[in-house]
């Protein structure tokens, strides 16, 4: 799984998931532009990554605004001189002001939370795939990897918004598979579980993480190299034949249908 001569842009890659995927994609030979809204957080990926002698350069942008990804493809393509591999990873929380709250059943929730959560969700999901792909079509192909989560495949109490998104994000991922699959361009997403990240570790105490153990047959939270193996190999060579899937990594929390045991203890 080498990515030698290849080029990269990681959106949400200050932390989490989206530094160890461009961690990961420097360490097997790409080169890799890391992009975060905040562009210090992006600069220390970089300074990680060249230290151990990758190719890496950071962008801050805001995925919520068009002309943001359209700068951070231009400085991509720019820089390198190509671009074979997009993670459409950046995620944020809505600013909580006032008497708005981030979770709320669905009659409950806020037009700014739902606005923001689509926005930063699903529209720059679109927004990146669709800045991108007359990049790799002109180049004869390209793969990008869009985070979901298991949440868009299963319901939630409390993160409609959440839930929409990734939902949404599923199925603009099967749209683009399949329109662009002639022209060599493959599009895949994750569906993360559970994944101990510092945007999940702020919104959990000590009680939420147990309770996430619990409903994990794997009795653990996912590490985010565990979640960038499965987008490495999404966007490498080894998935030659993958578009249109959604990948779901969540330590068997799905597999299960919520019955209660039938063994006694």
């Amino acid at each position: 799984m080498r990515f030698d001569g290849k080029v990269g842009l990681v959106t949400g890659a200050g932390s989490g998931i989206g530094r160890a995927t461009a961690c990961g994609f420097a360490a097997r030979g790409g080169a890799i532009a890391v992009v975060d809204i905040n562009g210090d957080n992006a600069q220390k990926v970089v300074d990680e990554i060249t230290a151990a002698g990758g190719k890496a350069i950071a962008i801050a942008a805001d995925v919520t605004r068009p002309a943001d990804i359209d700068m951070m493809v231009t400085r991509t393509t720019r820089e390198f001189g190509r671009l074979d591999f997009l993670h459409n990873n950046a995620f944020g929380m809505p600013p909580v002001q006032g008497t708005t709250r981030l979770v709320a059943r669905t009659a409950e929730v806020s037009d700014e939370v739902w606005n923001r959560m689509l926005d930063v969700g699903l529209t720059a999901v679109f927004q990146g795939i669709k800045r991108v792909v007359p990049v790799m079509r002109a180049q004869g192909g390209g793969a990008i990897v869009n985070t979901a989560s298991i949440s868009g495949l299963r319901a939630d109490y409390g993160i409609v918004a959440y839930n929409a998104a990734k939902a949404g994000v599923i199925n603009l991922t099967r749209v683009a598979a399949v329109e662009y699959a002639p022209v060599n361009i493959r599009v895949n997403c994750i569906c993360p579980g559970a994944i101990d990240t510092p945007l999940l570790a702020a919104s959990l105490t000590e009680e939420g993480r147990l309770r996430f153990r619990q409903a994990i047959p794997m009795g653990r939270l996912g590490r985010p190299e565990e979640m960038a193996n499965v987008v490495l190999f999404l966007a490498s060579d080894l998935a030659s034949f993958v578009t249109g899937a959604a990948f779901v990594a969540d330590g068997g929390q799905t597999a299960k249908t919520g019955s209660p045991s039938f063994l006694p203890d």
